[in-house]
């Protein structure tokens, strides 16, 4: 482990996390996640009109999902991690300080979603699967404020792409320590990864909807089990381990059994309408225009 002097390299950690513009103080954390939501949008937006759907129902989506996403998020966190609320009247709702449970912002927004889907009589399945790159991209960008809060890092590490953590940052009990690995580049990374392996499986295999949204849940989930073995914030255990490690295991075996049994002709009984297309389509190869 690093000493004071932590690694040789490292990456430095930003002096502010956000900017001022006159009395206004805008935190990077809440920019990272306007900027997530338009990433999410315009991937979305791209994959959807490809089908012959409409923008439209993409920010319609949008604008239900991204609320119903910060709320479920909050509440994960309040519920999960209540001591770490700030002491004050204002504390369950400030989520510039942190404290969005990510499993709880994909909950919260999927089900928006989902209830917007079945009032339009949009054929969920191949939404979900339109949407499940985006979702990632989203989370992807959504990590950068976390690099702004110095926060969500690893163990300490020497590594050349350690992370410098200013002492006001740094998790109790690691004082002494400068350098850290950077966990949430690592998240960030595989995101795009695996949002791209998403786009790619959609053009080259057919995959029966929503077997790309599974394929998400399981693979983002399959990241975390590992993300959680190296995180050294705060956390509740079970069993000597991390809670989200376990959320993340369920989840994981949830994803790839769902995945399984959709590509062996397990249905959805969700609404049909405007998004009747194949998923093969979804991918780029079907229709342009209504």
């Amino acid at each position: 482990m690093a000493g004071v002097s932590g690694a040789p390299g490292f990456i430095p950690s930003p002096s502010s996390n956000g900017i001022s513009l006159g009395p206004l103080f805008l935190h990077a954390y809440g920019i990272a996640y306007v900027f997530a939501v338009l990433g999410a949008v315009l991937v979305a937006r791209r994959r959807w009109e490809r089908l012959g759907g409409s923008r439209e129902l993409v920010y319609e989506v949008a604008m239900w999902g991204f609320p119903a996403g910060l709320i479920g998020g909050r509440i994960y966190f309040l519920i999960t991690t209540p001591s770490q609320i700030p002491p004050h009247w204002w504390g369950p709702f400030a989520i510039w300080k942190g404290g969005l449970g990510i499993w709880g912002g994909i909950a919260g927004g999927t089900l928006a979603g989902l209830w917007v889907l079945r009032r339009r009589g949009i054929e969920i399945p191949t939404f979900m699967d339109v949407g499940a790159p985006g979702l990632l991209v989203a989370q992807a960008i959504g990590r950068i404020g976390n690099y702004f809060n110095q926060e969500l890092y690893g163990a300490p590490s020497r590594l050349p792409w350690a992370l410098k953590i200013d002492p006001a940052h740094r998790y109790p009990g690691y004082a002494q320590y400068s350098t850290f690995e950077p966990t949430f580049l690592y998240e960030l990374i595989w995101d795009l990864g695996l949002a791209a392996f998403l786009v790619w499986l959609g053009h080259h295999r057919k995959i029966r909807p929503p077997g790309l949204f599974a394929l998400y849940v399981a693979g983002y989930s399959a990241f975390r089990i590992f993300e959680e073995t190296q995180r050294i914030d705060y956390s509740n255990h079970f069993l000597g381990m991390r809670v989200n490690f376990w959320l993340a295991s369920v989840l994981c075996v949830i994803g790839l059994t769902w995945f399984v049994a959709i590509q062996r002709g397990w249905r959805w009984s969700g609404a049909r309408g405007e998004g009747r297309t194949s998923v093969a389509a979804a991918g780029g190869r079907g229709p342009r225009g209504r």
